[in-house]
């Protein structure tokens, strides 16, 4: 598999012209990785591609596997950012989501990873079904005490073929709905920004200066390039994917076949998936630029469209810029939606 994934890093080199910026080692769970076997992909990466001086190199890493002796390994690396899919620091609540590390490995690791590493984001869920508010409350303070600079926080959701899926249809539990969820994430606002962190996109809340430079780069529409099955790549017209399979993958390679599917963006998708993720950003979405980027029927369209929602106290104009609300936050994909070219 790495063979195969140095070799596609070698056949998409021309892919993307501008410097690269961020490197990603993510979906699955690549800090099974050693560090020779990250050294191999970075230095393809280096040796094809124009890199700037001090980019910005995520790991994402389970909690069961950063052990301290895992962590100094990593930081004798290139890689410089570590995002832990902690999840919750609560017993039940990572038993429910079948995860392999446990409550004290939770805290654990990130007291162990702060020995070695500035750059630290967490992941916490919410919206977990029978997750009291207090629980919740207490899983934001306890990230909160750790002082990690950046926490990403998503609502679970509820994946087919999966235990958690056979347990609500079976009545075992009883699912978390949209009015929970929408509790939870108000009381996560809250408590990160009485603590000085920034909601700088709907999930991401960062100490200022601390924003994940990778997420950022997909809200700003700058293209990516996606390597490995299953990965996703843009270039701003098309987007691509390779395919799933992980012995189809590598046999393609093998014979220098790229096994990716391509789609075209029309311009109507192009200003749908700009609208949908520039509301979530704390910046919101600017009118001028949609006129700039995608034509004046694209700009009257939205200015025209946004008006219910900015009567209903959902969006809010300042200046140039449109953004959600503190009522329409937790609203913003479908208000997104709403405002969509079909």
């Amino acid at each position: 598999m790495l063979e195969a994934i140095c070799k596609e890093l070698e056949l998409r080199k021309d892919k993307l012209s501008e410097p690269i910026e961020t490197i990603y080692f993510g979906g699955g769970t690549p800090s099974l990785l050693t560090p020779k076997q990250i050294d191999l992909v970075l230095q393809t990466v280096y040796d094809n591609f124009h890199i700037i001086d001090s980019p910005e190199i995520t790991l994402e890493a389970n909690p069961d596997d950063l052990t301290e002796a895992k962590i100094d390994s990593l930081a004798n690396t290139k890689i410089n950012r570590l995002s832990i899919g902690i999840q919750s620091f609560f017993e039940e609540d990572l038993t429910l989501m079948n995860r392999a590390h446990n409550q004290a490995e939770a805290l654990q690791c990130i007291v162990k990873a702060k020995q070695y590493f500035e750059n630290i984001s967490i992941d916490l869920m919410y919206g977990i079904p029978q997750m009291t508010p207090h629980r919740w409350q207490e899983n934001i303070e306890k990230a909160l005490s750790l002082e990690v600079p950046h926490i990403s926080c998503y609502v679970l959701t509820v994946e087919p073929k999966t235990a958690l899926e056979r347990f609500i249809k079976n009545g075992v539990i009883q699912p978390a709905d949209d009015v929970v969820a929408a509790e939870h994430h108000a009381v996560l606002v809250e408590k990160t920004t009485a603590a000085g962190y920034h909601n700088y996109e709907f999930s991401n809340f960062c100490i200022p200066g601390w924003e994940s430079q990778s997420n950022s780069s997909y809200w700003m529409r700058k293209p990516y390039l996606g390597v490995g099955p299953s990965a996703h790549s843009y270039d701003v017209v098309s987007r691509s994917w390779n395919v799933s399979n992980n012995t189809r993958y590598i046999q393609s390679i093998e014979v220098g076949v790229l096994p990716l599917t391509k789609e075209i963006l029309t311009i109507e998708n192009q200003y749908n998936e700009y609208v949908m993720t520039r509301l979530r950003t704390a910046g919101g979405v600017s009118i001028a630029e949609i006129g700039s980027l995608f034509g004046p029927k694209f700009k009257r369209y939205f200015k025209q469209n946004m008006q219910q929602h900015v009567a209903l106290d959902l969006l809010i104009c300042e200046g140039d810029f449109v953004k959600a609300t503190k009522k329409g936050k937790f609203l913003t994909d479908g208000i997104a939606a709403d405002l969509f070219m079909i």
